[in-house]
């Protein structure tokens, strides 16, 4: 039986004393979409940064497809070039094209050949509407088409797994659903992904499971019917409550 693409064992990450990530343990399956709820400071972009080896653990172990990529030593721009992350932000470096934005870091970190990297690239902006959009700078896109440039830039590598971080909360409502909808494509096309999300409905919707976060502990967990619909757990219960009531479920 092959090992999980992810896993995450015990991870402790603390800041100025207060403890963000408390012996969490998650595992991730190949080909499986997880989503990461909870409230704010429940620990999830934190988990997202530590799996990305962009924050030092205090504790634990990430494993990917079996090799344990926290050890000493090991190269984080190597391991980076199979965890794609997006974030937020767009992050998009606004004096460089799309194109240029794209094949950035694999023609100057992974030394890969410019012209391969441009080819991969412009069959990506392709795959997600953006074909004529290769040779524009940023501030001429709108949010959603940035967010899915962000994104055409974390595949560009072809990475075992993809690392979402609220990748919608900073796009205006009539924008959030064109990346939604690449999302989906990309769960379809077999792309395993960990999603932090406030997006109940879309979590519901392309979610394989639903861990709820809560003091930096994966407090619940299972098909996203159950935690979302029948939450065992009195603090995912409250949790979700607001959530119903702020309109977002």
């Amino acid at each position: 039986m092959s090992p999980p693409v992810l896993s995450c064992r015990a991870l402790r990450k603390v800041y100025a004393g207060h403890v963000v990530l408390d012996r969490l343990d998650l595992e991730v399956a190949e080909h499986e979409v997880v989503a990461l709820i909870g409230a704010s400071g429940s620990g999830k972009s934190t988990l997202l940064r530590c799996v990305n080896l962009l924050e030092e653990l205090d504790d634990g172990t990430v494993h990917l497809d079996g090799e344990h990529i926290t050890a000493p030593g090991t190269d984080p721009d190597l391991v980076r070039r199979r965890i794609g992350i997006v974030f937020q932000s767009y992050n998009l470096f606004p004096h460089l094209r799309v194109l240029d934005n794209i094949t950035l870091a694999p023609v100057r970190v992974h030394r890969r050949p410019r012209a391969e990297a441009e080819e991969q690239a412009r069959e990506l902006l392709a795959r997600v509407g953006l074909a004529d959009r290769a040779d524009t700078y940023p501030d001429r896109l709108s949010g959603g088409q940035q967010q899915r440039v962000a994104i055409v830039r974390a595949l560009v590598n072809s990475p075992r797994l993809l690392l979402l971080d609220e990748v919608t909360s900073a796009l205006d409502p009539e924008l959030v659903g064109e990346v939604l909808t690449m999302i989906r494509d990309l769960k379809t096309a077999g792309m395993t992904m960990v999603l932090a999300t406030h997006e109940m409905g879309f979590a519901r919707e392309v979610a394989d499971r639903v861990c709820f976060l809560d003091a930096g502990r994966v407090l619940e967990e299972g098909p996203p019917r159950q935690v979302l619909g029948e939450p065992t757990q009195p603090r995912t219960r409250q949790f979700l409550r607001r959530i119903i009531e702020a309109g977002r479920l």
